[in-house]
């Protein structure tokens, strides 16, 4: 199956970025300063028509808001929705949060910026709206590309460092927004906008739609309560054994099991306080756990690939069992919702450790998302295992 986007080569220009490559995006723009690209998509036509966008909003599975501004201010409403408003009605917006878990081209779309790690990109979101329709001027914590697929929308961007918020909203809606740059994009035209540069977009004339490829920014609490998790697996291991919790395999872990011990302490005259050498025994516990690249990568790797509860797979009830007969012809594709991911000699699936030994195939079918029958036929044998369960789970699929 060939591709709508194929993969960008980082050092060569591309319509994508106005005419820069990735490598000299990544340096210049980057996390640094926003970027207006016309027609960064020339002729773009959504993967999804607005009809499509409305119907999503009607699943139970699919997160969606409904933003509106009038007389009487702002109202969000949460999804699912039985009935939406008419495009004739002004000042509303319709949000469809993961856009990419529930359409094969539209999750195309967003791994077009699979120049930026996996481990970054987040979601697609699509918002559609009436004339004067927009969510108020906020402003963001994560990178985002704001790509116009129908209709106008009029974005006025600021710089300013003043983010107070009006109280009291339901939405994050800036107190003094000061615009210094005001543009409207048409169809195929995309902004780029780093962390907490403020903006606002509101549709012009009805039938406007957005479609924002948002990025993952961790916190640094996020990161160390996760290092630390996974330390206690190290703990875990040393009890447990090498299965581990939900047989997943722990990396090995120090020996815990020696008794604390205070021989030769003075007799207290305060028996309700903590003995100092109790406290120094605990900290100096901590020294034999481990935390390096393996310990963070397990942790990194789980989470990152782990998926929210509306990914939803459908295994094909025939599928080829690998470990028996590869087809001569085919490939293997990951679902558009399979999260696959590796570091050193740990491979890392839909927030699972998988137990298989690490190859350049394996490698490559994350990096590219599928593999051909020939490639395959190069895999070990745990490897082809590992390939016919996730076929089962319709975690993959195999194209003729």
């Amino acid at each position: 199956m060939t591709s709508l986007y194929p993969p960008l080569d980082i050092d060569l220009p591309t319509q994508l970025l106005g005419g820069l490559s990735p490598r000299e995006f990544m340096r210049d723009y980057w996390q640094k300063k926003p970027l207006l690209i016309r027609q960064a998509l020339p002729g773009f036509q959504p993967p999804v028509t607005i009809r499509d966008v409305q119907t999503l909003a009607r699943r139970e599975e699919v997160e969606s808001r409904l933003v509106s501004h009038g007389t009487k201010g702002w109202s969000l409403k949460q999804g699912p929705f039985r009935r939406l408003p008419p495009m004739t009605q002004a000042h509303w917006t319709l949000l469809v949060q993961s856009a990419d878990l529930h359409d094969d081209d539209t999750a195309a779309l967003m791994r077009l910026f699979r120049f930026i790690p996996d481990a970054r990109l987040d979601d697609l979101m699509i918002s559609i709206a009436s004339d004067g329709g927009g969510v108020g001027p906020h402003y963001d914590s994560y990178d985002v590309f704001l790509l116009q697929g129908h209709g106008q929308r009029r974005w006025r961007t600021s710089s300013q460092t003043d983010l107070s918020l009006v109280p009291g909203l339901p939405l994050k809606i800036l107190a003094d927004f000061q615009p210094d740059a005001d543009d409207i994009l048409e169809p195929g035209d995309m902004l780029y906008l780093p962390p907490h540069v403020c903006h606002d977009g509101i549709a012009v004339g009805a039938d406007c739609m957005t479609l924002s490829i948002g990025f993952r920014v961790p916190s640094q609490a996020t990161l160390a309560r996760g290092l630390l998790e996974s330390a206690a697996d190290q703990i875990c291991a040393q009890h447990l054994g090498a299965a581990g919790l939900y047989g997943q395999p722990y990396l090995p872990g120090p020996d815990l099991s020696a008794l604390y011990t205070d021989a030769d302490q003075a007799p207290t005259q305060h028996p309700a306080a903590l003995p100092e050498h109790l406290i120094d025994s605990a900290l100096a516990t901590l020294q034999k756990i481990r935390l390096d690249q393996a310990v963070a990568a397990r942790f990194l790797g789980q989470w990152l690939t782990s998926l929210p509860e509306n990914a939803l797979f459908d295994p094909a009830d025939d599928v080829p069992l690998l470990a028996e007969a590869i087809p001569a012809t085919g490939q293997l594709v990951l679902d558009r919702c399979t999260r696959l991911m590796y570091s050193g000699q740990q491979v890392f699936i839909n927030g699972e450790v998988a137990d298989v030994t690490p190859s350049a195939a394996l490698h490559a079918l994350a990096d590219k998302r599928s593999l051909p029958a020939q490639d395959i036929a190069l895999l070990p044998a745990d490897n082809l295992s590992a390939l016919d369960e996730w076929l089962q789970e319709g975690w993959a699929h195999w194209e003729r």
